[in-house]
């Protein structure tokens, strides 16, 4: 299916999970329903980049949780499916919807739940502190680690492997853009 700079140039959306992708995997459980979660700035504008980019952005994640349905509303993404601990459903449904074929899908996942996922999709990737079973079924392991920039490290490279790293960045700091989020 040829090398990751041909797997790229197919991309039209990137789904990311939560725990432990776009954050260090640490839930903090309070009083009640009470759930917090930390998320790493940059990899917020990574989100950003790619949809300045023209990229669609989903997340798909096992848990369902409020404080993820809040990051994802500030960061404008496209697409959350939560709440699926098998998570073809929540992928199948995401590929309906947008019309996607999985060679058109990138993934980001961490542990062996995105196993069937990493597999499907056009360009897979796995954080540098994923499970070793999600490694070896990626086509891509990041040098950064979840909640630690690894979101903003694939964004970037699917932006330069698209040529649109330049332009996204400048329709960012486009004053008609005043509200970009982080």
């Amino acid at each position: 299916m040829g090398g990751i700079e041909e797997r790229i140039q197919r991309i039209k959306m990137l789904i990311i999970d939560v725990d432990g992708v776009m954050t260090d995997g640490g839930i903090i459980l309070g009083p009640g329903s009470i759930e917090l979660k930390r998320f790493h700035a940059r990899d917020g504008m990574g989100v950003t980049l790619a949809k300045a980019a023209g990229l669609m952005v989903g997340i798909l994640t096992s848990r369902d949780s409020e404080v993820v349905r809040r990051r994802a509303s500030e960061l404008e993404i496209d697409e959350v499916q939560q709440g699926f601990f098998h998570k073809e459903e929540g992928y199948q449904a995401i590929l309906k919807r947008h019309g996607l074929r999985e060679e058109e899908v990138a993934y980001i996942g961490d542990d062996i739940l995105d196993i069937p996922i990493l597999r499907r999709t056009g360009f897979s990737i796995c954080v540098a502190d994923g499970a070793d079973e999600a490694k070896q079924v990626s086509h891509y392991v990041t040098q950064k680690k979840g909640g630690e920039g690894a979101v903003r490290e694939v964004v970037e490279m699917l932006l330069n492997g698209l040529g649109k790293k330049e332009e996204a960045i400048v329709s960012i700091l486009s004053p008609s853009k005043n509200s970009a989020k982080k």
